[in-house]
């Protein structure tokens, strides 16, 4: 694929469009308040410039598009326990591709390169699809930034075992290179969590 540069500014206009109506706020470290999920998506877009600045459009778009009106798919709609709760992940990583597809037509993409976003934001072949992989990378490495801290927070139930699994799961899922990224100090790391996290590494 050539990239397309009013292509892929009609596209991310779309995505940021259509996260802007999340009607959850969030505040970002600079005071200001935003949709929750346009903050998220610019987020992932800023962290996988800083990780992967050479990524093509498909993958700038999957990185924008990959919680795209979250909110309209609620946990709570889902029974409670394991089997409820991958079943909500699951038609969610569909309702975010098909959303983001629907919009990537509408920029004027092909459909090659929605099937590679959907792939990626999908879910799908992780560790072997390397777009795939990248997305995984990045969502993991926005989470340890901007959103391990405030999770730790809101649950005080969970003991050290509890956090050095979520932690090492968080870090099986990356690739090496994201790891090294991870430790390199291009990432910041919680302060509070960082005996944690160097134990559960470690």
């Amino acid at each position: 694929m050539t990239d397309n540069p009013q292509a892929l500014k009609k596209a991310i206009a779309l995505i940021d469009a259509a996260n802007s109506a999340d009607p959850n706020q969030e505040t970002d470290a600079d005071g200001k308040v935003w949709p929750k999920e346009l903050l998220y998506s610019h987020r992932m877009s800023e962290m996988l410039e800083r990780y992967a600045p050479d990524a093509d459009d498909v993958m700038k778009i999957a990185v924008r598009a990959q919680h795209i009106e979250r909110w309209k798919s609620p946990r709570s709609d889902y029974p409670e326990g394991r089997q409820g709760y991958l079943k909500w992940r699951t038609d969610l990583y569909k309702f975010h591709a098909d959303t983001a597809a629907a919009l990537m037509a509408e920029a004027g993409y092909g459909e090659d390169d929605i099937e590679r976003m959907k792939l990626a934001v999908g879910k799908r072949k992780l560790k072997v699809n390397a777009e795939t992989q990248l997305l995984e990378d990045v969502i993991d490495l926005v989470f340890i930034e901007h959103y391990m801290l405030a999770f730790a927070e809101k649950h005080p139930e969970y003991d050290e075992e509890k956090w050095l699994d979520i932690i090492r799961k968080t870090w099986k899922k990356m690739s090496e290179r994201a790891q090294q990224f991870a430790l390199s100090g291009a990432v910041r790391l919680p302060e509070p969590l960082l005996p944690l996290i160097r134990k559960a590494i470690g």
